[in-house]
């Protein structure tokens, strides 16, 4: 069976950067409801903006920036519908955790961003 052809990825994958439109830094894997997401500070969800997906991949089309309160340690990010509540889409650990003796910041760089179907 051959499953999806690169059209069909792509479709899945613009339905899910129109909705999943905020990303979230999390200090513990966020399970299925987005549990552990960062708080204080000035930490808020930030919005992305996705490229047109291509061969069942999409990349983010510019940078997301976090300010991140001190005495945190982020290792995963979530997707989400809205800013403040809305609907969690699903998460991924980061590459490396990241510790924050002092507030900070945390850049995802455009195209550092991927999300892909198989």
């Amino acid at each position: 069976m051959a499953g999806l052809v690169a059209a069909g990825k792509n479709l899945m994958l613009t339905g899910f950067t129109a909705s999943a439109t905020y990303v979230s830094l999390h200090t513990a894997d966020p399970s299925t409801n987005g549990g552990s997401e960062v708080t204080g500070g000035s930490y808020s969800r930030e919005s992305s903006s996705w490229g047109s997906p291509s061969n069942g991949t999409v990349t983010n089309s510019g940078a997301i920036v976090f300010d991140v309160p001190a005495g945190t340690t982020i290792t995963h990010l979530g997707y989400w519908s809205a800013s403040t509540s809305g609907t969690f889409y699903g998460s991924r650990a980061l590459d490396t955790s990241q510790t924050y003796a002092t507030a900070g910041t945390y850049t995802i760089a455009i195209g550092n961003l991927s999300e892909s179907v198989s």
